[in-house]
Formats: structure tokens, C-alpha cells, sequence
């Protein structure tokens, strides 16, 4: 019988963090998401991982249904260490990750962090090599008001506009795309929580960093991302010492809503080589 996909807001940290999740015994996967983005990203590919996998879909603090945190610190280290800490409320052990976009990066962190937790890594299309945020513009936030102009540059920006750079395909957005997008920007501390990253995080992880990362690691790529490039992917695939690439032609940054059956299906082939899927 199929699991039905449930959802919970957990408290971590004093912060409050929406999940979607299917537990039902099989291999744990957490999947984590991008920057301004939300566990809808994996909307189309958790149907098809469930017959493989069990299934943990995290809001990030900031973003989506959760919580727009005032407090949370928002380093990749921090955010790594609230992954580990929702894989032990549900239980997971030998945890893969999927990670997309900025999520790619958590989820480096996160092997990083804790390497006998995690046993293989899904990096779809993630950021890398990028700096930690400009001194002078670190320092400009604290000024009054920064937050209104975060507000109006934020507004200013279509959501269609932003969809249809992550798209190759434009035919594929939907209204849902926009208003699963365009809902947790609206919300009044979303400014004051995209204040906050650029503020804490810290720079992507270095090469020498890369390096001593010895998890298998499928790279997946659109060729033509606009928002992270196939050589960040060609980099990357050099720097991790257990890695491969993979990529397909047309397709853009948002692979998991261009390219769902390929990807979960590369996924699971991926997590079973050598042994049968259960």
C-alpha cells in the first residue's frame, strides 16, 4: 500500500521547521532545497522516490513554511548541523542527501560535518566555489532600514521573471510555480531573514575542503543552468575524490521539475549499484 506524504512543523533550536516526509522502512533520503526556495521543489520527484526510498523533505529556516527566523544563525555549518539534528528526530541513520542548488552546499556541509552519517550524496545542480558575502555590504545591513530596501529589491523581481531563469523550458511553469514561489516572500520577516544569510554565510566550501570529502558523490546537471553553470559541475566532479557527472542537454537549473524520472531513476540506480532495490 503507498505511504501518503505527511507533513509536521518541528521545533529545532527554537526554531520552527516545516518537513514533509514518508517514512516506511525502506533507505532514508533527506532532500534539501535551494535559496528562496522550498521542499515544492521536490514536489514531482518524492512520488517516485517513495517506492525506493524513505523520504524527508526540509524546509530550511527562512524559507518556505518555515519559520523566518530573527535568531537562527544562518551559516551552511549551522544549517548543516539542524539537517543532522531533523535526521535524528526522524530516526535516520546512514542518511543520503539530495541537495539542490544552495542545498548542494548544506549537504556538502552536512558529510562533511558528520561523514559516518551520511552514505551517499545527490548534488543537483549545486552551488559552489562562491565567496562569503562582501565586507562592505555585511556592514551596510546593520544600517536602518537596509531591510526596506531588501523588501523593495525582493518585490521588484517578478516571480515569473525569477521562474522563468531557473526553467529552460518555459511551457512547464504553472500557476502552482508562482504561487508556491511568490507565498513565503510575501511574509513580513522574509527581508529580515534574507538579512541574516547574507550577514552568517560563509563562503562555499574550498577544494582543499572538497577534498577530504570521501562520500559518493552523483553530480546532475542541466546544460543549460543560467543560475549555476555545467563548469561549477566540471569543477566540482575534479575537487570531490568519489564523484561523477552526470548531465542532460535543455534542460536548466531546476532539474527536478524538468527532469524528474530521469533524475529519480538516476537516484535509485545510483544508491543500489552493486545490490537490489528493496
Amino acid at each position: 500500500m503507498k505511504e501518503k506524504l505527511s507533513s509536521t512543523m518541528l521545533n529545532i533550536d527554537n526554531v520552527n521547521i516545516y518537513c514533509e516526509y514518508i517514512c516506511n522502512g525502506k533507505p532514508p533520503l533527506v532532500l534539501i532545497h535551494g535559496f528562496v526556495s522550498s521542499t515544492y521543489t521536490f514536489n514531482r520527484i518524492i512520488p517516485l522516490l517513495e517506492k525506493d526510498f524513505s523520504v524527508v523533505a526540509i524546509d530550511l529556516p527562512g524559507f518556505g513554511r518555515s519559520e523566518k527566523s530573527t535568531s537562527f544563525f544562518y551559516s551552511y555549518e549551522n544549517y548543516a548541523r539542524l539537517v543532522t539534528k531533523c535526521m535524528d528526530y526522524f530516526g535516520m541513520d546512514d542518511v543520503s542527501i539530495v541537495g539542490h542548488s544552495m542545498g548542494g552546499q548544506i549537504a556538502l556541509n552536512t558529510a562533511k560535518l558528520m561523514p559516518d552519517k551520511v552514505k551517499k550524496l545527490f548534488l543537483l545542480a549545486s552551488s559552489g566555489y562562491l565567496k562569503s558575502s562582501n565586507r562592505l555590504l555585511v556592514y551596510s545591513s546593520y544600517l536602518p532600514f537596509f531591510s526596506l530596501y531588501v523588501k523593495r529589491a525582493v518585490n521588484n523581481r517578478s516571480v515569473i521573471d525569477s521562474l522563468r531563469n531557473v526553467f529552460y523550458n518555459h511551457s512547464y511553469i504553472t500557476s502552482d510555480h508562482i504561487r508556491e514561489f511568490e507565498r513565503p516572500i510575501k511574509e513580513k520577516n522574509f527581508p529580515k531573514s534574507l538579512i541574516r544569510l547574507l550577514r552568517h554565510r560563509e563562503g562555499d566550501l574550498s577544494p582543499r575542503e572538497l577534498g577530504k570529502i570521501n562520500t559518493s558523490t552523483l553530480l546532475i546537471w542541466g546544460e543549460d543552468d543560467q543560475v549555476v553553470p555545467l563548469h561549477v559541475g566540471k569543477r566540482l566532479v575534479q575537487d570531490l575524490p568519489n564523484a561523477e557527472l552526470i548531465t542532460f542537454k535543455e534542460t536548466g537549473h531546476l532539474v527536478t521539475e524538468e527532469r524528474p524520472n530521469e533524475i529519480s531513476n538516476l537516484i535509485s540506480s545510483y544508491y543500489f549499484k552493486g545490490q537490489t532495490a528493496q
